[in-house]
């Protein structure tokens, strides 16, 4: 390869002088030079804002060479770059960018001289540093063109303050800029004496004039971005400097059209010397480009050096998994990977489509089960891991449905972030914004998708993220928000153009059809591309077939029959060669040919001849026990915990490994925990398949008997601090178990043990015997055990599933056992666990201290565990009697609540806040399950359709939006009003909504198709509230003019208006049987309205009312008032009954 140094001097350089020129202000113009001054001046007109910022840049530097190269002083450095010594005249501007260029390669050279040890990068810059100081020197005019490399030199060598895009679009410039400098001389100057090609010169030249423009805009850009900090008063009104992508593709296009203009007179001599100069030109750019590798490298390095403890518990939080032990472990459970197996697909035309334009962000890869999808993907990333370079990012993460902690989306958002912040720590400082406050719950409850989802776009939209690549596999098997995530691929993967994605799952027309919203994606379908696959699953026969020889010591013959049945009968599909190889281990080769025979094409018929096998086995029902029960389970167990699941087990526990290898068609063991050996062999065994022979008496059964294992292992090995921490002071962080650890086999059922029971579905079978029986068992738990349960719990790191699973239980005997014992015990248990969950998940032994000593003295918990209280240590009275009437204080809005609404079903909750969102809210547990965005101000009212399958937002955004109550996707965005929208209410048969505004008027619109059906006029102000009757046929409406008006909901005519306050009226309530109507006021009064004759039949006075509603019944009306009290009236008589 030609070095750029080699190549001066080799060429030399046209109507260059021998000697150098002196640096005087009337030395000749030659061409280059004019045109560079050219581009200059129109550089200085089109953009005079960047040029004046540049300028004042290069006139702090003009002092400091003429300091000595001192740096200067704060107040000396203000003052200069508030002088614009850049003169306008030319030859005086020369002089200046002379004495720039020279102050520059000094700088570089002790750059350089600091940071040798980067290599090949510090080579080139060097290289480039000569090329400059022979250009100055061969032709001093041609300052104003090097002096931004110089520049472009520094930032290069210098700490990492750049967007990533600005330092490749640095390196790219400064390599071809002895390519620039020659365009001119080589391409007009041998034109000159031809008259025939004065015209096209002329535009040749212009053409050229424009590509240095851009050259010199992206320099002088590119320094104002770096000292953008230092010299941070130039920038206060300057645009934003970091469309770099952008101006490096102007550059190019620039190029290109030089390149085209000129082709009609090149002569093979200008080819051939631009083309040797463009060839050693490539060679700088990448190793030029080694200088921001090195240097990431290097930073890199640092930042994991100097994490701090904050980080540290940071990224521990975060990691729910390390996907690349996944990686290694679902290798190691197919039997390694074999390259000749997958390397098909690096060569296809799908994969070099994605992998090669920018304009392909997304890789889908989809295929039927056993295809092999997951290995290809292991393959793609060990490829990228060898041939990416070292700066760019590579992220993946494996979807397994029968393991919980990897089958959601929020799991793979965890997943994807954890690898890459520990390949680019600094983009921990996306998570910290959120961790710092919130801690680990910000990663586990139940909006960490929307957290998680915005830390995402923060990172990458870092414009210090390298190229980043990121992979998931499996999305089929991602069980939990499998929607959210595909939509969040489709819309990621259409924005960035440094982020690549790859994705795999199954043909399933969901996941197509969420996908197809994805812009710049490539679907590559194995069916589609049978002959390859085909090939690749041989290559895999061969393999098998090959350590099937080595292992069972096949002569030729057998080895030949074998390869050939598989061959034969694989139908493209690794997994059935795979399982059927695995049957042949341990097979006498003189019976391997017949056995392998017997084996049937296809995965459901291998299955379903594998659980013929296991039925006709000595351990048989032992066998059918482990799958049904591993079957149920919510994530894969050690084989400690499966066996006291299983009581067949516990009474074989020594051999409880070889029972699971008897399975082993449908189960695995890898590092002492089970797993199905791919998620079909689990779906085999659910309903269609086999579930009568796995199932007997039903999947609720198992879960029952699941349930009643977990509850007996934990009352026989629960018992105060089990780990022997004594000090309630230890946190969970320095509880570390004893060896062995006495929690290690009851793990999974102090966790998931409610979860049984409610699958169970206790409801059938509760009034039975049995039934009476279950709930005596976990009342007689929560008497002996539950505060061993919350110790066991924190120390398993799962205080936050207790919470939930409490929520679960509470509803779960509410509705199944009339037992007031029973309902009393849990809802005190709940009651305790979400009092005092923030002491006990950080102190384990804090359940029997703190939040003993701290619940009221009639809790039922503390009552009976009054023994376990701390000694020593007396209660000042004042502690309450009883729980708090306060169940739960919900925390996450930003700004002011103004309104919140019970779905009809009672089983969530909705607020809308000034923060401009609403959350929703499970109403039992108390955790925000989603957060709605959309709105671009304050929500002032939100509302549930009766039928509670819609949601309806009003916002001061002057609009209206209907929500979908079980995707939380927004159905309609409602406009039409003029002004800020104050009330929203769904008529009773959840066919029409209405809405007041401030614009005077109240609308009713279609509540299915979001079209306005009605606009009701008549109100001489503000439009406060609105209420339907509930047989939906009339609309009630209060407003800031003193009135109540009442409408037909069908016509949209105006029935009554209803007059004598002497306030505006800001809210309106019907009773439910639709009698009365209340109506609240700023008078400082409520009135209550007779629906039939529209007489005001009471005035209530007392307290300005802030909030009226009628109890279910109509008999009785409460009034929140301004004065702190809540006022219970009788709605017949008008009477208040109590003050609370």
């Amino acid at each position: 390869m030609v070095s750029l140094k080699g190549l001066k001097a080799k060429l030399g350089r046209k109507n260059a002088p021998a000697a150098p020129a002196p640096a005087t202000a009337a030395s000749p113009s030659n061409l280059p030079e004019r045109i560079w001054d050219e581009a200059y001046s129109q550089t200085r007109v089109s953009d005079s804002d960047i040029v004046d910022a540049y300028e004042n840049i290069l006139s702090a530097r003009l002092s400091e060479h003429n300091a000595g190269g001192l740096e200067l002083p704060a107040k000396s450095l203000d003052n200069a770059l508030h002088q614009n010594k850049i003169a306008h005249d030319v030859g005086k501007r020369r002089l200046q960018m002379q004495q720039l260029v020279q102050h520059g390669l000094r700088k570089t050279e002790k750059d350089a001289a600091a940071k040798q040890g980067i290599g090949d990068g510090i080579q080139a810059a060097m290289v480039v540093k000569e090329v400059v100081d022979k250009a100055i020197q061969a032709s001093p005019e041609a300052a104003v063109a090097w002096v931004g490399v110089c520049f472009a030199l520094e930032i290069l060598m210098n700490p990492l303050t750049e967007a990533s895009s600005n330092r490749q679009g640095i390196a790219y410039v400064v390599s071809r800029m002895d390519w620039y400098w020659n365009l001119s001389s080589l391409l007009l100057d041998e034109n000159m004496n031809e008259p025939h090609s004065q015209g096209p010169r002329r535009e040749l030249e212009r053409v050229v004039t424009q590509l240095y423009v851009k050259l010199l805009l992206y320099q002088m850009k590119s320094v104002c971005y770096y000292h953008r900090r230092r010299y941070v008063t130039l920038f206060r009104d300057l645009i934003k400097l970091e469309n770099w992508d952008g101006e490096l593709s102007d550059i190019q296009a620039a190029e290109a059209a030089v390149q085209k203009d000129s082709e009609q007179y090149n002569t093979s001599t200008i080819r051939t010397r631009l083309g040797a100069i463009a060839e050693a030109a490539e060679s700088q750019n990448v190793k030029l480009d080694s200088i921001d590798s090195a240097i990431r490298e290097q930073t890199r390095q640092q930042e994991r050096l100097h994490r701090t403890s904050a980080d540290n518990k940071c990224i521990e939080d975060l990691r729910l998994t390390d996907p690349r032990d996944d990686k290694e472990r679902i290798q190691e459970s197919k039997g390694g990977l074999l390259r000749d197996s997958y390397r098909w697909i690096l060569d296809s035309a799908h994969y070099q489509q994605w992998h090669s334009s920018p304009q392909n962000q997304l890789l889908w890869i989809k295929a039927d089960p056993g295809k092999g999808k997951t290995m290809l993907l292991c393959g793609i990333i060990d490829e990228l891991r060898g041939t990416l370079p070292k700066t760019a990012l590579l992220s993946y993460f494996f979807c397994q449905a029968t393991d919980s902690r990897i089958n959601s989306a929020t799991a793979v958002l965890r997943g994807l972030l954890y690898m890459l912040i520990d390949q680019q720590p600094s983009l921990i400082a996306h998570v910290h914004k959120k961790y710092s406050h919130a801690g680990k719950p910000l990663f586990e409850d139940a909006n960490a998708w929307i957290a998680l989802t915005k830390i995402f776009v923060d990172v990458l939209q870092d414009p210090n993220l390298s190229m980043t690549y990121l992979i998931i596999d499996a999305l089929d098997e991602c069980g939990t928000d499998r929607t959210k995530l595909l939509d969040f691929i489709a819309q990621q993967s259409s924005t960035s153009k440094r982020v690549k994605w790859i994705v795999s799952s199954r043909n399933w027309p969901e996941i197509e059809k969420q996908l197809e919203s994805a812009s710049h994606k490539v679907r590559l379908s194995l069916e589609l591309n049978a002959e390859s696959v085909s090939t690749a699953v041989n290559i895999f026969i061969k393999e098998k077939v090959s350590q099937l020889v080595e292992k069972e010591k096949y002569d030729k013959k057998t080895q030949d029959a074998v390869l050939e049945y598989l061959t034969a009968n694989a139908n493209d599909t690794f997994l059935w060669v795979a399982l059927a190889c695995q049957n042949l281990e341990g097979t006498a080769k003189r019976n391997a040919v017949k056995k392998l025979k017997s084996i049937p094409p296809g995965l459901d018929p291998l299955y379903k001849r594998m659980m013929h096998q296991i039925s006709e086995l000595d351990d048989a029902d032992i066998c059918r026990s482990v799958l049904a029960s591993t079957a149920v389970l919510y994530r894969p167990v050690t084989i400690s915990e499966l066996v006291v699941l299983v009581k067949q087990l516990e009474d074989v526990s020594d051999d409880a490994q070889e029972i699971i290898s008897l399975c082993g068609s449908f189960l695995t063991v890898r590092k002492d925990t089970v797993y199905f050996v791919h998620q079909s062999a689990k779906d085999f065994l659910l309903p269609t398949k086999v579930y009568n022979e796995v199932f007997p008496n039903g999947i609720e059964a198992t879960h029952r008997v699941v349930f009643s294992r977990s509850l007996a292992t934990l009352s026989s090995t629960l018992h105060r601090d089990i780990y022997g921490l004594k000090e309630p002071g230890i946190s969970i962080e320095n509880a570390k178990p004893a060896d062995p650890d006495p929690l290690a086999a009851s793990r999974y059922s102090c966790i998931y043990w409610i979860d049984h029971l409610h699958d169970s579905k206790p409801a059938s079978w509760a009034s039975s015997c049995s039934g009476l029986q279950v709930a005596g068992v976990v009342n007689d738990f929560l008497r002996t055990k539950y505060l061993y349960w919350l110790e066991g719990l924190s120390l398993c790191k799962s205080i936050a599933k207790g919470v939930v699973s409490m929520a679960k239980l509470r509803r779960l005997v509410e509705q199944t056992w009339n037992i007031d014992e029973l309902q009393q015990h849990v809802q005190d248990a709940q009651r305790f666990i979400m009092y005092h969950k923030g002491a006990i998940e950080s102190y384990p032994l804090q359940a029997y201290a703190s939040a003993l000593l701290f619940s009221p003295t009639k809790s039922l918990i503390r009552r009976l565990f009054q023994h376990e209280e701390p000694q020593g240590i007396t209660i000042k009275p004042g502690m309450s009697d009883s729980w708090s009437a306060c169940l739960q204080t919900l925390e996450s809005h930003g700004d002011t609540v103004r309104s919140v609404d019970f779905s009809h079903d009672s089983t969530q909750l909705a607020s809308a806040s000034e923060d401009n969102t609403v959350k929703i809210w499970d109403a039992s547990s108390g955790a925000c399950l989603h957060t709605l965005e959309g709105h671009s101000d304050g929500v002032i009212s939100v509302a549930f359709s009766h039928d509670s399958a819609r949601l309806v937002s009003a916002s001061m955004d002057n609009t209206v939006k209907i929500w979908d109550a079980s995707s939380w996707v927004c159905l309609h965005t409602l406009k039409g009003h003029s002004s800020g929208v104050n009330s929203v209410a769904f008529s009773h048969d959840s066919t029409q909504l209405a809405s007041a505004s401030d614009d005077n008027t109240v609308k009713i619109w279609d509540a299915s198709s979001g079209v306005c059906l009605h606009k009701l006029k008549g109100h001489s102000s503000w439009a406060r509230s609105v209420d339907f009757s509930h047989n939906s046929t009339q609309l009630a409406s209060a407003s800031e003019d003193n009135t109540v008006k009442i409408w037909d909901a069908s016509s949209g005519a105006c029935l009554h208006t209803l007059k004598g306050h002497s306030g505006g009226v800001f809210l309106v309530a019907f009773s439910h049987d639709s009698a009365r109507l209340v109506s609240a006021s700023m008078d400082n009064t409520v009135k209550i309205w007779d629906a039939s004759s529209w007489v005001c039949l009471y005035t209530l006075e007392g307290g300005g009312a802030s909030s009226v509603a009628f109890s279910h019944d109509s008999a009785r009306l409460v009034s929140a008032s301004t004065d702190n009290a809540v006022k219970i009236w009788d709605a017949s008589s008008g009477v208040c009954l109590y003050t609370l």
